[in-house]
């Protein structure tokens, strides 16, 4: 297994989301007819309101969670409004705009609170950008090749997501063939919690812009380095692949070209791969490489007997190995259960959408469940 498994297909036009429906709501709210006077007079009496809902309505659905404002309110109300108000909830437009905490009584001043709920909040704090002073020299062609600075900095370390333990048990996820399907590598970075890591596919000529906006959103990358498998050449990965018996020579030649496409990763992991991991030669040329520039590697699981003197870790389980909601929820259960035991538990997964909503989701709860969510690079020891 890898991070990557097979392109995704191109779905139609995404249906409108849940902020648009609720804005639309809004707008058609305060659209209702003036010409007839007692909805006229209801719609000028939470003119206010209305305002402040749309405002939160365009920067997300308010019922998406925690936090939430309670307001005040004190409006006139103008005369005969009580009887013609709509019935579809006490002092409301609609079920979905706003609703008053008590009746107003009629003929009087609409007096009472509003509770505006927020979204919580998903990115976190946007990572320094790529490429940092004293990380990289120019390769073959002109493009940027990472390298250990002067004061033995690395982009290993420097790349990473920071984190701090809380003393809880740690899990990391690692989503990958991002890159390939435009609409679903915006959702994993904009959806995920950014300390999810993003797994990147070399071949992409917009791959910088992505690492760009992956890490604007918090989240620490990766790149695969494409890995003959078993099955080869039934199962292509490309034409740099990393062959099982390749020369060290031509080894390195192909991770450093890997490791050229962008700037901005901490590590690089594996696209398929099933033999040229059994390989000692390959690994050790390829180990090597990573060693003199200060790249990390994470691997699917597969590689997890491999050392190589670098910052490494290996996932624990595949958590997307059957396309279903109960078998996700199993396969990340099953990651708690390692981490509880074992302190730390690293889980890899595609970027299915099926999978960026159960990792959505699951992540949620993890800190009630007595767990911490953790960037990969986190988990990593030098081995």
């Amino acid at each position: 297994m890898s991070f990557s498994k097979k392109t995704s297909k191109k779905s139609s036009a995404p249906a409108p989301s849940g902020s648009e429906r609720a804005a639309a709501k809004v707008r058609a709210a305060v659209a209702l007819p003036v010409t007839n006077p007692y909805v006229g007079a209801a719609g000028a009496a939470f003119l206010l309101v209305g305002s402040v809902m749309a405002l939160i309505t365009v920067m997300g659905d308010p019922k998406a969670g925690t936090p939430s404002v309670r307001l005040a309110l004190a409006l006139k109300a103008p005369p005969g409004w009580n009887e013609a108000r709509p019935q579809t909830g006490a002092g409301s437009l609609g079920a979905d705009t706003f609703e008053l905490t008590e009746t107003p009584a009629a003929e009087g001043p609409i007096e009472g609170e509003a509770v505006i709920t927020l979204p919580a909040p998903v990115g976190g704090a946007p990572l320094p950008p790529a490429p940092i002073a004293g990380l990289s020299e120019p390769g073959p062609g002109g493009s940027p090749l990472p390298v250990v600075a002067g004061d033995g900095r690395t982009v290993a370390t420097s790349y990473a997501r920071p984190f701090i333990s809380n003393g809880k048990p740690k899990v990391a996820i690692v989503v990958g063939g991002l890159g390939l399907n435009p609409k679903y590598t915006r959702q994993a970075i904009e959806q995920l919690p950014a300390e999810v890591t993003l797994s990147f596919v070399p071949y992409r000529e917009d791959l910088q812009s992505w690492i760009d906006l992956a890490r604007q959103h918090g989240h620490e990358v990766l790149l695969e380095a494409p890995m003959e498998p078993n099955d080869y050449p039934d199962n292509d990965p490309g034409p740099y692949a990393l062959m099982a018996n390749g020369q060290p020579t031509e080894i390195a030649r192909r991770t450093e070209w890997v490791l050229s496409r962008a700037s901005g990763y901490f590590g690089l992991t594996n696209y398929l791969g099933s033999k040229f991991v059994t390989s000692d030669a390959g690994m050790g040329a390829f180990a090597q490489t990573l060693k003199q520039r200060g790249v990390a590697f994470i691997d699917d699981g597969s590689a997890a007997k491999r050392g190589g003197g670098i910052p490494r870790a290996s996932a624990d389980r595949i958590i997307d190995d059957q396309l279903a909601p109960e078998a996700i929820n199993a396969r990340l259960a099953e990651l708690e259960s390692t981490a509880a035991k074992r302190g730390q538990a690293l889980g890899s997964g595609f970027s299915y959408p099926i999978t960026l909503t159960q990792v959505s989701v699951w992540a949620q709860g993890l800190q009630q469940r007595g767990l911490q969510l953790a960037p990969a690079s986190a988990l990593m020891a030098r081995r």
